[in-house]
């Protein structure tokens, strides 16, 4: 069945870095584009960033834009969010989907973001 399991989580000082991970099995990863979505506390999903199957195409939020970098391994079926330059309102639980979903079907990982 499809699994997709995040880490990378933590707490982070604002201006500082975390790299998320996203293992996925159970599909032909290597087929489809990845995305990444977040859910800050009291509020409704946000779309993070998507990648194409071959990692040559990306797009960003906005909101992120020029500070987070998404990328895939299709030889470790993973995909991974460079997260720098963090700040207070990336506060979030963040959540890899295939495709373009927009919503969550993982655990997710919480990323914290306070001095």
């Amino acid at each position: 069945q499809v699994q997709l399991v995040e880490s990378g989580g933590g707490l982070a000082q604002p201006g500082g870095s975390l790299r998320l991970s996203c293992a996925a099995s159970g599909f032909t990863f290597t087929s489809i584009g990845m995305s990444w979505i977040r859910q800050a506390p009291g509020k409704g999903v946000e779309w993070v960033s998507f990648i194409n199957s071959g990692g040559g195409s990306t797009s960003y939020a906005d909101s992120v834009k020029g500070r987070f970098t998404i990328s895939r391994d299709n030889a470790k079926n993973t995909l991974y969010l460079q997260m720098n330059s963090l700040k207070p309102e990336d506060t979030a639980v963040y959540y890899c989907t295939r495709g373009t979903q927009k919503q969550p079907a993982s655990q997710g990982t919480q990323v914290t973001v306070s001095s």
